[in-house]
């Protein structure tokens, strides 16, 4: 029996909107590991006072490409600067559709001239993988899902452990016997750690010093071990589920936004190869900004802060879309700072509001009307408050303009989007994204 098309979803809801909307939708966190350890709010602390292991082994899709037209086909259908690509270097890869829309990101690391690792949410290896089997390209595919969609369980290919915050550096001198290769950040390095072999990709979180240690998962256990041992003394912290969600509001990266396939008659291939019981089918939308046009719904990587990543000098899909799009009004990527008695008395009915998280679009607005939206909304106890990543009108992008956010969830078809349901207002101040100004700067200028 032939399994269900996320076209095939698309035409029984009646419409995109009609099956990716779902009010009240409980957000992502990753599977399997723990929700909390010592609580999310020690745990935050921790990557930005001590230091913190975090685990990204269960959650991430990997997807392996090699081949002769393995760089071929990435820079056909990515953005990115692929002249400028050293074997052991990582990239946040920038696929988009041909109106110039993200289809989603993903980190692509280079481990040989020809073989490269696609790592991430699995939109953009999915969009690589249909382009290149449709038009016949000299590569090929392994992949390893994440573990809560990994066929018949089991384990992960790879570990992944991230070792962050100010005690980063001397936990991991004290593992290795010393300091690791000077490496630049997104760059790995290789290591040995009692004669296991594996890799470790200079990277950060919420503007924190770290690295990401990769490799095979037989030697998971031990390197986990070996890392809460000699982090005892240091205080060292493991970062739950709860916690490991909200790094990305502080940092300015905007987790899985809506790709931008469901629409163009071109794509109605490709929305009949793809599953719907995938991220494209069931990654759900929610909040107080609603619309009946997924287009709406869709982003420029502009928008996202990616515009650096863009390489103009080779041929790819969506380049001309690009282009244009470059000199064109965008909105711009912005933190907004929620008041905190506001969150107490909308959120928290008068009391503490606990843990908040959400992917939901939430209408921020002022006096003058609808002037954005939030994209991910999360409690930062070492900010006071809750922090959203947001898209705003950039005529109110200005930190320090007052915006208000519309805290409710719209029940979707069949009422008006402009209607007046009497959800309640949150005050936010726009300030600048990344909200870390170590984010903003320093770690930014070593990207």
């Amino acid at each position: 029996m032939a399994h269900s098309s996320l076209q095939d979803g698309i035409d029984q809801a009646g419409s995109p909107i009609g099956l990716l909307w779902k009010p009240n939708a409980e957000p992502w966190t990753p599977e399997v590991v723990a929700r909390e350890f010592v609580g999310w709010r020690q745990e935050q602390a921790a990557w930005h006072e001590g230091v913190a292991l975090l685990n990204l082994s269960h959650h991430m899709y990997d997807m392996w490409i090699e081949g002769p037209d393995a760089t071929r086909v990435l820079a056909e259908y990515g953005a990115n600067n692929f002249e400028k690509f050293a074997i052991g270097q990582a990239k946040q890869y920038v696929p988009v559709t041909r109106d110039g829309k993200i289809v989603t990101d993903g980190i692509l690391a280079r481990h040989a001239e020809n073989k490269y690792l696609l790592s991430g949410i699995p939109a953009a290896q999915h969009w690589v993988r249909y382009h290149a089997e449709k038009a016949g390209y000299d590569v090929g595919f392994v992949t390893d899902p994440s573990s809560a969609f990994r066929p018949g369980g089991g384990d992960p290919k790879l570990f992944r452990y991230q070792i962050q915050g100010p005690l980063a550096l001397e936990l991991i001198e004290k593992v290795f016997g010393g300091p690791l290769p000077q490496t630049k950040f997104f760059h790995t390095a290789p290591v040995t750690l009692d004669g296991r072999s594996f890799e470790a990709l200079r990277h950060g979180m919420a503007g924190q010093a770290g690295y990401e240690f990769i490799g095979p998962w037989e030697h998971a256990a031990h390197v986990h071990e070996a890392f809460l041992q000699a982090g005892e003394p240091l205080g060292l912290v493991q970062v739950g589920a709860l916690a490991y969600a909200t790094p990305s509001v502080e940092s300015g990266w905007v987790p899985s936004p809506v790709p931008g396939i469901y629409t163009d008659p071109e794509l109605a291939e490709y929305r009949a190869w793809l599953p719907l019981f995938g991220i494209e089918g069931k990654r759900p939308l929610n909040g107080s900004f609603f619309s009946e046009n997924i287009e709406d719904y869709y982003v420029s990587p502009y928008e996202l802060g990616y515009g650096r990543l863009i390489h103009f000098g080779h041929d790819f899909h969506g380049r001309d879309a690009l282009l244009k799009a470059r000199d064109e009004p965008q909105r711009t990527k912005v933190t907004l700072v929620f008041d905190p008695d506001d969150v107490r008395r909308v959120v928290g009915g008068g009391e503490d509001p606990g843990f908040v998280l959400t992917y939901a679009r939430h209408r921020v607005e002022t006096a003058a009307g609808l002037v954005g939206t939030t994209m991910q909304t999360a409690s930062i106890d070492p900010a006071g408050t809750v922090l959203a990543q947001s898209l705003v009108d950039s005529a109110h992008a200005a930190p320090g303009t007052e915006v208000s956010v519309v805290w409710g969830e719209h029940p979707g078809l069949g009422t008006d989007p402009e209607a007046d349901l009497g959800f309640p207002r949150i005050r936010a101040t726009v300030r600048p994204s990344p909200y870390d100004s170590h984010a903003r700067t320093e770690y930014r200028r070593d990207a």
